[in-house]
């Protein structure tokens, strides 16, 4: 299952968020920018971004601290968060790292490190999801979406599968309904709360077996 990566660069220095915004997408990424720190918690909270990328001296709130706001969200606890600073001493970035992030650059930067930083995350993160997804008697075939169920296989529509696959992947996660509209349906194209009911009740037809739990109000999980 190939989904496009999103992620967000929050930085005030304009000619920064340019190059590097460029550059990404020139990798494929979907990208979305912010200005300050305030800007940059309404983005995260609306994008659901798979990487931020923080600049720590930002106006109205520092890197520092959207980082520690966002980290206390259950949304946003594996987030990747890159910091980027013009502060190059080892305590700065000591603290940036014990806040909760996963790397700290220091200006300037280099567009090609940047990025080679960028993959090195997702793979890291890539490696924690196996293509082949097995919970009891389900497996789910990611590369050919495929799904078996006790030697029978199963078809289900593209969406169908990619949600059923989502929720397979963290077993007893409870996946909030934006995160799931933004991981499988993205933020171009605009559906309702309903879109994924349906496509549950679907999923749980066709698979003839009640394995995804709605949790009222707030999202859903896999269990079988």
């Amino acid at each position: 299952m190939s989904i496009v990566k999103k992620i967000l660069i929050a930085d005030d220095e304009p000619d920064i968020v340019e190059i590097i915004k460029f550059n990404l997408e020139m990798e494929g990424f979907e990208v979305y920018t912010a200005k300050n720190g305030n800007e940059a918690i309404e983005a995260a909270k609306t994008y659901l971004p798979d990487l931020i990328i923080l600049d720590i001296m930002m106006p109205y709130k520092n890197g520092i601290e959207v980082c520690n706001i966002l980290r206390l969200q259950p949304m946003f606890k594996d987030t990747l968060i890159i910091f980027l600073s013009a502060l190059s001493d080892e305590t700065t970035e000591i603290k940036g790292l014990e806040t909760g992030a996963d790397d700290y650059l220091t200006k300037p930067i280099s567009p090609k490190v940047l990025i080679s930083k960028v993959n090195a995350l997702f793979r890291r993160v890539n490696k924690d999801i196996p293509n082949i997804i097995q919970v009891g008697d389900l497996q789910i075939n990611r590369e050919r979406y495929i799904i078996n169920h006790n030697g029978t296989e199963i078809s289900l529509a593209r969406k169908e599968f990619e949600l059923l696959a989502l929720l397979a992947s963290k077993p007893g996660k409870v996946f909030l309904r934006n995160e799931i509209l933004s991981q499988i349906w993205g933020t171009e194209v605009i559906v309702g709360d309903r879109t994924i009911d349906v496509h549950v009740r679907k999923i749980r037809q066709k698979l003839n077996m009640d394995c995804i739990s709605t949790v009222k109000g707030v999202g859903y999980k896999f269990e079988l």
